[in-house]
């Protein structure tokens, strides 16, 4: 909207341009003033938008060449005395691990939105901003944390970057780079040098809260019986100080928990789309990246870690032809002739028999175990060897694939196709998801319940069901359900499917799922 006002945008000036516009055409024919008009529509400036803000001019630098140790100190904004941590950071972190750090060292819980920013506030249009995934999704302006490094956005001593989380409580982190020294290579990615004052609660109330809370908390503080008595006013008599601890500065629990999820990590332009080469499989780091809540990304990382992919996974023959003995009985089944299906293309009963038979299959199914619609076991067995790319359908036909032709008699051979098509392609990618947790689960031995891992990190993704309530280990259960069928019917889960138990691996169930995480869709 302009600041001044034009002359002729008066409204006596409109008035006289309005009359002297209907005299000019007061002698036209009707066909001379449509064309008068359509010139003038024509002709017409775009209208303004008056309420659409145009982006600030980026502040980022070029990446350094080499890798430095950043030193800085970020300061928590309006508290007396300063609340502040002084961290050493790696100078080619990106800002969604970044992030991550500062909610570790100030003891926040990742449970709201939060935003950088580089220019000479936190905000106004001179500042570009950083996004989380939540605002990139809702269209805000700025560009994603996670496609910008540290060294774009602090070179020198003396740089700030501004950090703000949880726009309700409105707590404004101010990051300044102190010093720029030299790296060594057994460097940690993140260390805690020094610091002072507990960390907030979350959902306190912001600045005000925070001082209120610590002065209520501490007996020693000269405005104790104050805040205890202000306490009670702000937030009601029932509550008590003590139910809004503050976060305890602990410099080694912080350090123990950076060390436990940032790994030494190198780097390489060529390898993804932001410069940054993970150490571990590209279909796990873009998992990592989809998780929202720094606690999710920290747990995925410590699955994958646990499950030891930078080791060779061996598999002898006597093994592998134990575990695909199922899909080698079918494909040999099937043969070269193929098998044709019954009108509503089913397996004829002679092969659902046989299946049952020569598979041991009656002890986890009962019925008679002739009609394939009503043996799942045998279902899942053949359209889990259809989705594996080993079995297709052709005029009624059930035929080989010629890929399958040169497995069936090479059990090594079919064990590693099933383990890189694993888990099975779907065009639902929670499936997709779902299925690579549950295998990162299950290759690090996780103690707790997989399903459980699954629907936690699945809802941390921010997947729900179709009704808007939280994943539970069921529905996760469910979106994994294909990845499961291939897992139980090799035998590495010891889950019984009737009782629906907590899936298990066995020790053969361990290595062919790091085996698929190594090795996902490359075949």
């Amino acid at each position: 909207m302009a600041n001044g006002t034009d002359s002729h945008d008066t409204p006596d000036a409109r008035t006289v341009d309005m009359e002297q516009l209907m005299a000019a055409m007061s002698g036209l024919t009707e066909g001379q003033i449509e064309d008068v008009l359509q010139s003038l529509l024509a002709a017409r400036a775009p209208l303004p938008r008056l309420f659409e803000a145009t982006p600030p001019p980026s502040r980022r630098r070029p990446r350094r060449t080499d890798v430095v140790t950043y030193r800085a100190r970020i300061d928590l904004k309006g508290t007396r005395p300063p609340l502040w941590r002084r961290l050493e950071l790696a100078s080619d972190l990106f800002l969604d691990q970044v992030h991550e750090i500062i909610q570790v060292a100030f003891g926040w819980t990742d449970s709201h939105l939060h935003q950088f920013g580089s220019g000479p506030g936190h905000y106004g249009p001179e500042t570009e901003h950083y996004l989380c995934p939540f605002q990139v999704e809702d269209g805000a302006m700025g560009v994603p944390e996670e496609d910008v490094r540290l060294d774009e956005v602090l070179a020198d001593a003396g740089d700030r970057l501004f950090y703000d989380y949880d726009f309700g409580d409105g707590w404004e982190h101010v990051i300044k780079l102190e010093a720029v020294l030299p790296r060594r290579d057994s460097e940690p990615s993140a260390v805690c040098v020094a610091g002072r004052r507990d960390g907030p609660p979350e959902d306190c109330g912001g600045i005000y809260a925070y001082e209120l809370i610590s002065a209520a908390t501490d007996p020693g503080n000269p405005d104790h019986v104050d805040a205890v008595a202000e306490f009670a006013r702000f937030y009601g008599e029932p509550a008590g100080p003590e139910s809004m601890r503050t976060t305890p500065f602990d410099i080694n629990e912080i350090n123990e928990t950076l060390a436990g999820f940032l790994p030494l990590e190198e780097h390489d332009p060529a390898s993804s789309s932001n410069g940054q080469q993970r150490d571990f499989p590209q279909p796990l780091d873009e998992l990592v990246r989809a998780i929202r809540s720094a606690a999710g990304k920290r747990e995925l990382r410590q699955l994958i870690r646990d499950a030891h992919l930078d080791q060779p996974v061996l598999v002898d023959a006597e093994t592998a032809a134990k575990m695909v003995h199922p899909y080698a009985w079918l494909l040999n089944r099937v043969g070269d002739d193929g098998i044709q299906l019954t009108s509503a293309g089913y397996l004829p009963p002679v092969h659902v028999e046989a299946a049952m038979t020569e598979l041991s299959l009656g002890e986890e199914w009962i019925g008679k175990g002739n009609r394939e619609n009503q043996t799942l076991p045998v279902l899942h067995l053949r359209e889990s060897a259809v989705n594996m790319g080993l079995l297709r359908k052709r005029r009624g036909v059930l035929l080989l694939t010629s890929r399958a032709r040169g497995l069936r008699a090479d059990p090594v051979a079919l064990w590693w196709h099933l383990a890189e098509r694993m888990p099975p392609k779907s065009p639902d990618p929670c499936e997709s998801q779902a299925g690579l947790l549950l295998l990162a689960a299950l290759a690090a031995r996780a103690p707790e319940d997989p399903d459980v891992i699954t629907a936690r990190l699945l809802s941390a993704i921010g997947w729900i069901t179709g009704d808007g309530t939280e994943l539970t280990e069921l529905t996760a259960g469910d979106a994994s359900w294909d990845t499961r069928i291939v897992l139980r019917r090799l035998g590495a889960l010891t889950d019984d499917e009737r009782l629906a138990a907590a899936a298990k691996p066995s020790a053969e169930g361990v290595t062919f799922a790091r085996a698929a995480l190594r090795t996902w869709h490359q075949g």
